[in-house]
């Protein structure tokens, strides 16, 4: 909840034992690294605002985006652990929704090392589940809204895809990936970006700007 202003390592679930001791090497122990890569590390803030992205993202028809946060996923083996089925959009919702994401495989990308799996022609059905902010103090510190989305495993389509490529993730497309089944980590960039021409962040969203690092525009001219 306090990480969209600084860099923070996330663990894998399985990496620990009952009493909190590591079960694998610590480099193979990282499930993320987040979320503000973008502006705090150099070399990714290059990568991140390159004139190639902002091409990229110009010929989508974006006017004025913003990033919204930055993450090394590094699915490290064996316990590199699932993703489950879910739209971008529920996590980082504004009205009206145009959210991209920027997702850079820094290996191979395969079944075994668990590429992304997609559900075509999901991306127009719409949200209708969130993950909000618990106003409560006592309670946790999100909550969701909306039934748990049903459906049809059988019309997922798995996308490998080699190191260097780039793939863009509609803010509204239903997409997964699984475990990590090989004996190498699966390390990808990715960053989450959206539409504030004329649009309005929810301030009801997990993510939110903070005074030392306001939401930063993509386009640098």
């Amino acid at each position: 909840m306090k990480s969209g202003d600084k860099v923070r390592y996330f663990l894998e679930e399985e990496a620990l034992d009952e009493n909190g001791e590591l079960l694998v090497e610590k480099r193979n122990s990282i499930n993320k690294i987040g979320h503000a890569l973008h502006v705090l590390n150099p070399n990714l803030k290059s990568f991140t605002f390159s004139e190639k992205v902002q091409n990229t993202v110009r010929s989508l028809g974006f006017v004025e985006p913003k990033i919204l946060q930055s993450m090394f996923i590094l699915k490290p083996p064996k316990i590199g652990g699932v993703v489950t089925p879910h739209r971008d959009g529920s996590f980082l919702y504004s009205t009206p929704l145009k959210l991209l994401g920027l997702w850079f495989p820094l290996v191979d990308v395969t079944l075994d090392n668990a590429c992304l799996w997609f559900i075509p022609g999901s991306q127009s059905e719409g949200i209708s589940r969130r993950m909000l902010r618990n106003p409560d103090p006592n309670g946790p510190s999100v909550k969701f809204t909306g039934p748990i989305e049903s459906f049809d495993e059988s019309k997922g389509v798995p996308v490998p895809v080699k190191k260097g490529a780039a793939v863009l993730i509609d803010g509204e497309v239903l997409h997964r990936s699984f475990k990590n089944n090989s004996s190498a980590g699966r390390p990808i960039y990715t960053f989450h970006l959206y539409e504030s021409h004329n649009s309005s962040y929810s301030h009801e969203n997990w993510l939110q700007p903070s005074t030392e690092l306001p939401f930063p525009r993509l386009y640098t001219k």
